[in-house]
C-alpha cells in the first residue's frame, strides 16, 4: 500500500530499523486534534513540522512534504466541490421531503411556501457563517478544526463544547432513528403496493413493520464498517442520485394527480377546522399543534449544518475550503429548496388537507405501482448513504474518545489485514465492529419501538434547528470576526439566533404533542401500516 510504502521509506531515512505499528500511526484525520497531528508526524513520520509564514505556505505543502500529505500531516484531502455538493444533497434531501406536502397543508398556500423559503434563506447564511468557523483565526491560514466540536472548543470553549456535544450527537442518534423508520416504511410500501395491484384493490394489505426494520439494521451493520467520513464519498453520490430519483417520481406524481383532479386543491390557510384525518377530527387545538409540528418538519428538511464541519473536512487545498464550501452549499441548497417547493406545493395541491405525512408512502398513489416501486427503492438506497454521512461523526467521536481512554489496548486501536476479493486488503478494527454494530442494534430496537415517522421528523427539526443551525455558528462567527457588542451587526445576529430559538420552541411543542396523541392508541412492538 502507498502509504505504508511511504511510512517504510521515511523510518528507514531517519535510521530507526523497528516496524512502525500502523495501529498507533496516523488515526482517521476526522478524529483528531492539532495535538496529536503533531504528534503523529514527528514520532512516526519524521517529517518536521515547519512553520506557517504565508498564506501559499499554509495552503499548498511545502517542498519537504510527500505529495500524499497535507500542510499539516495528514493524509492529503481528496474531496472537491461536487464531492462535498453530494453530501450535503444527501445530508439534505433526506425522508424529510416526504413530509412537506403534509407540512404545507397545515400552514397553507401563503404560510407554506413562505416558511420553507426563510428556512433555506437562514440555512444558506448560518452555513456561511460556520464555513468560515473551519480555521479558528484566518479562514485561509489558521488551524484547522476537523469536526463540528473542534470548532466550538477553538472559537467558544468552556460548557459550550460540552452542550454542543450533547446536542449534536443526540441529534445524529435521532437521525439514524428517523432514517430506519422512514427506510421501513418505504420497503413496506413495496410490497403493499404490489399486493394492492395483486388483490385489485380489495386487500388492505396491513403488515409489521418490524421485519423491514431489522433488514435495515442488518445493511447498516455492513455500511457502519466503512472507517471514516472520507471513504463513504461515492456511496453519497449513490445516495444523491436516488434522492433526485424519488423526489422525481413524487413531482411527476403530484403533478399527474392535480392534472387528474382537473385543477388545485387546498386553502389559503391550511387544513381546515374539522376536516377528518386518521387521528381523527382537527379541533381548533389541533390545528395549532399540526401548525407548530409543521415547523418541525421543515426544519428537518434542512438540517446538516450538524456534519458541515466534517463534510468540510474532506475538501482539498487550495482554494481555502470555505470557498469551496461556500460554493456547494448555495448550489445544493438552491437545488434542493427548488425540489421542496415543487414537491412539497405539488404534493398539497394534489391532496389538499388529506396530503399525507409522508408522500410516496401514504399510499395515496396506487398506480403505476411500479413507478411507486422504483420510488421507494431509491428511497431506501439514500436512506443508506445519509444514514451513513450523519453517523460517520457519531462514530469517530466515541472512536476518539476511547483511543485517548485505552491508547495501549489492542481491542481499541489495532488494524489487522484482512484480504477481500474484488476489494483489496480492509484493515479490521474490532472495537469499531463491535460498537458500530451495537450502535445499530439499538437504533433499530428504537425504532421499533417508537415508529412515529412524523412526530420523530418534527422533534428531531426542532431540536437540532436552533442551536446547530443558528445559535452556534452566530456566537462562533461573532467571536472570531470579533464583532463589538451592541454594535448593528452584533444586534441582528442576536435577533436572528432568537427569532429562531422562538420557532424551535413552537415546532418543540407541536411535535412533542403528536406524540403524545400518537401514544394513545400504540401498542409497542405491534405497529403496522
Amino acid at each position: 500500500m502507498v502509504l505504508n510504502k511511504i511510512i517504510h521509506e521515511r523510518a528507514e531515512l531517519s535510521g530507526s530499523s523497528a516496524m512502525l505499528q500502523r495501529s498507533r500511526t496516523l488515526p482517521s484525520r476526522i478524529h483528531h486534534g492539532a495535538v496529536e497531528e503533531r504528534h503523529d508526524i514527528r514520532h512516526y513520520l519524521q517529517v518536521e513540522v515547519q512553520p506557517k509564514v504565508t498564506e501559499s505556505e499554509a495552503i499548498n505543502p511545502q517542498s519537504s512534504y510527500s505529495k500524499c500529505f497535507d500542510d499539516d500531516g495528514r493524509l492529503k484531502r481528496t474531496g472537491t466541490f461536487w464531492t462535498s455538493a453530494s453530501h450535503i444533497i444527501t445530508a439534505v434531501i433526506g425522508s424529510g421531503v416526504l413530509s412537506l406536502a403534509w407540512a404545507i397543508a397545515q400552514l397553507g398556500w401563503v404560510a407554506g411556501p413562505s416558511v420553507l423559503l426563510l428556512f433555506a434563506l437562514v440555512n444558506l447564511y448560518t452555513s456561511n457563517l460556520l464555513a468560515m468557523c473551519y480555521r479558528s483565526g484566518d479562514p485561509v491560514t489558521g488551524q484547522r478544526n476537523y469536526t463540528y466540536m473542534d470548532a466550538i472548543k477553538a472559537n467558544l470553549g468552556g460548557r459550550k463544547v460540552m452542550l454542543c456535544g450533547l446536542v449534536q450527537y443526540f441529534n445524529l442518534f435521532g437521525v439514524a432513528i428517523g432514517y430506519t423508520i422512514a427506510s421501513s416504511v418505504s420497503m413496506m410500501a413495496i410490497k403493499r403496493s404490489n399486493c394492492y395491484h395483486k388483490s385489485g384493490g380489495k386487500d388492505p394489505c396491513h403488515m409489521s413493520s418490524n421485519g423491514y426494520m431489522i433488514t435495515f439494521g442488518i445493511i447498516e451493520v455492513i455500511f457502519s464498517q466503512i472507517p471514516d467520513f472520507n471513504q463513504v464519498w461515492w456511496l453519497s453520490i449513490v445516495a444523491a442520485i436516488m434522492s433526485f430519483t424519488y423526489s422525481s417520481v413524487g413531482l411527476g406524481l403530484g403533478i399527474g394527480k392535480v392534472v387528474g383532479n382537473g385543477g388545485f386543491k387546498g386553502s389559503l390557510l391550511g387544513i381546515s377546522i374539522g376536516t377528518v384525518t386518521h387521528a381523527g377530527t382537527v379541533t381548533p387545538t389541533q390545528k395549532m399543534w399540526r401548525s407548530m409540528q409543521a415547523l418541525g418538519a421543515i426544519a428537518f428538511a434542512y438540517s446538516y449544518s450538524l456534519v458541515l464541519i466534517e463534510i468540510q473536512d474532506t475538501i482539498r487545498s487550495p482554494p481555502a475550503e470555505h470557498k469551496t464550501m461556500k460554493k456547494a452549499t448555495v448550489f445544493s441548497i438552491a437545488l434542493t429548496t427548488v425540489f421542496y417547493l415543487f414537491c412539497g406545493c405539488f404534493g398539497y395541491a394534489a391532496f389538499g388537507d388529506l396530503a399525507p405525512g409522508n408522500l410516496l408512502t401514504g399510499f395515496g398513489f396506487y398506480n403505476p405501482y411500479w413507478l411507486l416501486d422504483i420510488a421507494n427503492v431509491a428511497i431506501v438506497v439514500h436512506l443508506v448513504g445519509a444514514f451513513q454521512v450523519y453517523c460517520q461523526p457519531l462514530f469517530a467521536f466515541v472512536e476518539k474518545w476511547s483511543a485517548q481512554r485505552w491508547p495501549k489496548s489492542d481491542f481499541v486501536t489495532a488494524e489487522y489485514d484482512i484480504p477481500i476479493p474484488f476489494y483489496g486488503v480492509y484493515q479490521l478494527n474490532l472495537f469499531r465492529l463491535v460498537w458500530r454494530t451495537i450502535f445499530v442494534m439499538i437504533t433499530t430496537l428504537i425504532s421499533m419501538l417508537l415508529p412515529f415517522f412524523n412526530d420523530v421528523v418534527g422533534i428531531l427539526g426542532a431540536f437540532g434547528f436552533w442551536p446547530l443551525t443558528v445559535y452556534f455558528p452566530v456566537e462562533m462567527y461573532i467571536a472570531q470576526q470579533k464583532i463589538g457588542k451592541w454594535s448593528s451587526r452584533w444586534v441582528g445576529l442576536k435577533m436572528l439566533s432568537i427569532s429562531c430559538l422562538l420557532v424551535t420552541i413552537a415546532a418543540a411543542v407541536g411535535s412533542v404533542a403528536g406524540v403524545v396523541l400518537d401514544l394513545k392508541t400504540y401498542k409497542p412492538f405491534k405497529t403496522s401500516y
